[in-house]
């Protein structure tokens, strides 16, 4: 789901509305959002008021379209220079919270999805939801035990409203656009996006997800998985401890040691994930996180999650263990496997552009910059363009998983670009991958 802090002094949800579920009037929405705001994207004197009548109609919206909202208001590169503090600010609602359904709906869905009234799930429960996001919202409860937790709720319609947002296909694929460019796009490529974003609303598998990180991380010492209560959750609701501690904004004003410690242990919990449990974790958003003393982080969110196919997860091993050895010909042609590129022009540009990106390890010790963030995404948008331009016996497509990788990367660096601190991200990564897994090789 995304976009949740699980705080006992989060932000306060006060906006009650239903969510426009219909193809249509959804479309509409689009529609007049473009008519208001288009233009002033573009003019720099206009992009406060545009930020604002674009949260408005997107946080309204919910489902996918809350999360194309709310990735231009925290990915580095997206907005253009000149707009970005305003739409910052304008956007700075939609990432706190969406607008919340009802108690009644929400009560009612609770109780049909665990076959029991709240008094009985529940020996407490607040109407009063701690944050509401695209996809549902999360209500503060205890158990009989005694237990307090956090019930994550679906918005009553939004099943439709994803399913008229991936039906939109302009949407979908301005989205692709973003991520991949356009020429990049494949009908595999749609598939994927549109299965991943299927796929977070069905709570269970979440439930599921959230269990497998919890297995491949336990044990360590600074990285947290909320416990899951199994009995508690269904297909549209999660029930988790409650996880209490500092927000992202608050983290960034700690010091310096521990906002270097804390980035340490989110570059170990992404890149273990994907590198030895084959599991990308694909919602960076900053309201996924709570922060602890001591460089401990509690992750929350396992809504979207790509599973990394074990041919491509080995490749993607040796690329980062290329980049560990310093070793630019290797990281190549690595790379150069990895996307399975055809010899020519835009091999080269890929490689050069996974350098760029890979220089967190190359030049570890390594500050992320929110002007090193926004040059991948600027880096995406130039190879996209030179791609169109691209002879037959050049181009290739980038393979459908990469959107995802894509999208992790642009989020996951400008939120550590936010964190501000220099940290030595090759040790981090040598302490997971060290010995090699007896499954890696190059393929």
């Amino acid at each position: 789901m995304g976009k949740l802090t699980y705080l006992v002094h989060g932000p306060r949800v006060d906006d009650e509305r239903k969510v426009p579920d219909g193809r249509i009037g959804r479309l509409a929405r689009f529609a007049a959002m473009g008519v208001r705001a288009g233009a002033g994207m573009i003019l720099d004197r206009d992009a406060g008021n545009t930020a604002k009548q674009a949260a408005e109609v997107l946080g309204t919206l919910r489902g996918l379209a809350a999360k194309v909202g709310q990735m231009a208001s925290y990915i580095d590169g997206v907005i253009p220079e000149g707009q970005r503090d305003a739409y910052e600010a304008g956007m700075k609602g939609l990432l706190a919270a969406a607008p919340r359904s009802s108690p009644v709906q929400i009560r009612a869905c609770v109780e049909q999805e665990l076959g029991a009234p709240i008094d009985r799930l529940f020996s407490r429960w607040s109407d009063e939801p701690l944050a509401s996001a695209s996809i549902g919202q999360v209500h503060v409860a205890s158990l009989p035990d005694g237990r307090d937790v956090a019930v994550k709720v679906q918005h009553p319609g939004i099943v439709q409203a994803v399913e008229g947002d991936l039906s939109n296909a302009g949407l979908v694929e301005g989205l692709i656009s973003a991520m991949a460019g356009k020429r990049f796009e494949s009908k595999k490529m749609l598939a994927v996006v549109r299965e991943r974003f299927r796929e977070e609303l069905d709570y269970g598998l979440e439930a599921t997800r959230l269990t497998a990180f919890a297995t491949l991380h336990a044990g360590d010492p600074t990285v947290r998985v909320p416990d899951l209560i199994a009995s508690h959750s269904a297909k549209r609701v999660l029930t988790t401890g409650l996880v209490r501690g500092l927000n992202f904004g608050e983290a960034c004003a700690a010091g310096a040691d521990l906002r270097r410690r804390w980035a340490e242990t989110m570059w170990r919990f992404v890149f273990k994930g994907t590198l030895r449990g084959a599991m990308l974790n694909a919602d960076p958003h900053p309201g996924n996180y709570i922060f602890h003393p001591g460089g401990v982080v509690t992750f929350l969110d396992y809504g979207c999650i790509q599973e990394v196919e074990e041919t491509h997860r080995g490749r993607a091993e040796v690329v980062h263990r290329s980049a560990l050895a310093r070793d630019d010909a290797a990281f190549g042609k690595a790379v150069s496997i990895l996307v399975r590129a055809k010899p020519g022009a835009l091999e080269k540009l890929a490689i050069a552009y996974s350098r760029t990106c890979f220089e967190p390890l190359f030049g570890s010790p390594y500050r992320i910059t929110k002007d090193y963030a926004a040059s991948l995404v600027y880096g995406m948008k130039d190879m996209a363009q030179a791609a169109k331009k691209m002879p037959d016996d050049q181009f290739f497509s980038m393979p459908p998983e990469m959107f995802f990788t894509n999208r992790l990367q642009f989020g996951f660096y400008s939120v550590l670009a936010r964190l501000d601190v220099e940290v030595d991200y090759a040790q981090i990564e040598r302490g997971f991958l060290d010995p090699p897994a007896a499954t890696a090789k190059a393929v």
